[in-house]
């Protein structure tokens, strides 16, 4: 079908297809993420629901936190500590309680106690402790703070991400043997989601401190780019998945190392991390799991992720993006073909369904896979929802206007108007109803025709044929079918109307009057005139859309019917033109009727009272 407003090329369905190509495209489009983006954003806080939803209370045996809180600040005196304080917790954590290694989230900038430098530069020049320097992405502004150390000469960026500053520690710290990066690159709405596994800087790269720690701490050097799976970005990132909440944690005050209490089994062989979540001193960050939290734990989540890693714990790739186009394809076809076949409301479900069904099949996906989008497949249904369902539902709504039109042409507008009124479920349902019937055809038909030319036979046929609708639809009447140079109509159903015996004399009436100006024309071109018989009986008969699979039709069968028939027939033979049945003379309220004798029909094993038209119809009448 061609659409009035389109080009003639493009029909009804090819503008289906270019909605399918249009969702689709949305959905492949979503499965690569760009800053700014208003899905971009939805995509990263459905993201992060299923992280929140995830994250396991199970405690991580692996790693220890010491915390520099507020506890340990009033048992062991205000910050900044003294050097020799922090040179000591290290010792003992590394001595006394066995830790394998312990990486420092504490940037000392500037030298203080000789005692307590020296003892640091010596435990991070031979001992395993990692020490940390900040570096900055934003580059506002040239940041130069202390003296970077550590790193791998690396000519071009590679996978790491370029730096344009950064805060280090003093020239006494600088021959650490192992440095780890704590800076950030939190996302546009400021949450840490990914981490710079390796950050380049001036022609090198320097590890992020969870990677340096386990480098410090291992007998095999371990990959650069640290662990991929399902953290892998593809963009110098690396995707924390946050598998842990941040209770499943051990956090250990500072103050309970300096004064040895803290229990030994959860320090023993421990990749130990210490920072601060005071106030005063922490490094406040926003994560998937909490809006706000000390940024000790972010490296301890990029710990767990590394550590799960290597001991082959993680989750197995996954396609994301591959999955997600597939399964957006099969939605779109899906409603492709329910679109123009099921009402809107059956479409918005089924959308309904299929993105419910998507959110749980990343619920299973989304730890296997850190880049695909997860707002792709719902973009696309979005998008059917928005332009697809609308277009099918007008399409819908032609097509019904249509059919009413259609409907028009055998049923009076009135009627029409009465049936949507009443908003009936099924009109056309077969149903047992009063009827009148009325049969009319032109006597002599073929002498008519049989010396006419094909085109003016058929005028004669449509002239007729008009004479005998017109009046139909006019008095309310269904027009049941045309029997070639005839009709069959009734009145009664679809809707019920208390006096359809009145309105088929009605139409009888105001067929012979247009008979009758039909004929004058005739005669006035020289023409014989032709004379219209008519049969009308009432009574019960079965209305409805009957037929076979392949063509419906609504018709009505009964008794009453088959009499209305015999009286069309019977009036071949007698003298009037209108032959009207006992039925629809006894329901008859505004005609008065002659009585013109009794007939025996065929097929009827008594009499049948005839009547016919005496006069036009009154206001008032009585047979």
């Amino acid at each position: 079908m061609k659409l009035p407003f389109l080009p003639p090329f493009i029909s009804a369905a090819n503008l289906r297809r270019l909605i399918a190509l249009a969702a689709l495209l949305l959905a492949v489009g979503g499965q690569w993420q760009h800053s700014g983006l208003a899905w971009t954003s939805a995509d990263e806080w459905l993201r992060d629901q299923l992280i929140l939803r995830q994250a396991s209370t199970q405690k991580e045996q692996r790693i220890a936190v010491i915390d520099i809180d507020e506890t340990s600040l009033a048992a062991a005196g205000p910050w900044p500590w003294p050097r020799e304080r922090i040179a000591s917790m290290i010792e003992q954590l590394l001595g006394a309680y066995g830790a394998r290694g312990v990486a420092l989230d504490l940037v000392m900038p500037e030298p203080a106690d000789a005692g307590g430098d020296t003892r640091l530069a010596m435990l991070s020049q031979h001992g395993p402790l990692v020490l940390p320097q900040a570096f900055d992405y934003n580059g506002n502004m040239p940041l130069r703070v202390g003296q970077l150390a550590g790193g791998t000469p690396a000519p071009k960026t590679g996978d790491a991400v370029p730096a344009s500053g950064y805060i280090a520690n003093h020239a006494g710290l600088a021959q650490a043997a192992h440095i780890g990066n704590i800076g950030f690159l939190p996302d546009p709405d400021g949450v840490i989601r990914r981490l710079p596994m390796q950050t380049w800087f001036d022609g090198r790269t320097y590890p992020t401190l969870s990677l340096a720690l386990l480098g410090c701490c291992s007998a095999t050097r371990l990959a650069t780019s640290g662990p991929t799976g399902g953290m892998q970005q593809g963009d110098g990132l690396r995707r924390l998945p946050y598998r842990l909440k941040w209770d499943a944690y051990v956090v250990i005050p500072a103050s309970m190392i300096l004064d040895l209490s803290a229990p030994a089994d959860l320090l023993k062989d421990k990749l130990v991390l210490i920072g601060s979540s005071s106030l005063g001193l922490a490094d406040r960050v926003a994560t998937p799991l909490s809006a706000s939290t000390s940024g000790l734990l972010v490296h301890a989540a990029a710990l767990t992720a590394q550590l799960d890693v290597r001991a082959g714990q993680a989750p197995a790739s996954w396609p994301g993006r591959l999955i997600a186009v597939l399964f957006a394809g099969a939605t779109i076809v899906l409603c492709v073909w329910a679109l123009p076949r099921k009402s809107a409301l059956v479409n918005v479900a089924v959308l309904a369904g299929a993105s419910a069904l998507w959110l749980v099949l990343c619920w299973y996906m989304a730890p296997h896979d850190a880049v695909f989008g997860i707002s792709g497949p719902l973009l696309g249904n979005l998008f059917l929802l928005a332009v697809g369902v609308p277009f099918a539902w007008q399409q819908s709504q032609g097509q019904s206007r249509r059919l009413l039109d259609t409907l028009r042409q055998y049923v009076a507008d009135a009627v029409v108007d009465e049936l949507l009124r009443n908003n009936l479920l099924d009109p056309l349902k077969p149903s047992h109803c009063d009827v009148t019937t009325l049969i009319a055809d032109m006597q002599g038909y073929t002498s008519h025709v049989a010396a006419l030319p094909l085109e003016q036979a058929a005028e004669l046929t449509r002239a007729f044929l008009d004479c005998l609708t017109g009046p139909v639809l006019a008095a309310r009447g269904t027009l049941d079918k045309f029997t070639g140079d005839g009709l069959v109509a009734f009145w009664g159903a679809p809707l019920p109307v208390p006096d359809h015996a009145d309105q088929a004399l009605d139409a009888a009436e105001a067929i012979q009057a247009g008979m009758a100006k039909f004929n004058a024309a005739r005669l006035r071109q020289g023409l014989a005139p032709v004379r219209v018989r008519i049969g009308i009986e009432s009574g019960r008969a079965m209305a409805g859309d009957f037929g076979s699979a392949a063509r419906s039709i609504y018709t009505a069968v009964g008794d009453s019917v088959n009499v209305a028939s015999r009286l069309e027939t019977a009036a071949r033979d007698l003298p009037h033109d209108v032959i009207i049945g006992p039925g629809t003379a006894a329901l008859c309220q505004r005609h008065r009727l002659r009585h013109i004798g009794e007939l025996t029909l065929r097929g009827k094993e008594h009499p049948t009272t005839l009547y016919t038209l005496a006069a036009p119809a009154l206001q008032q009448g009585v047979l």
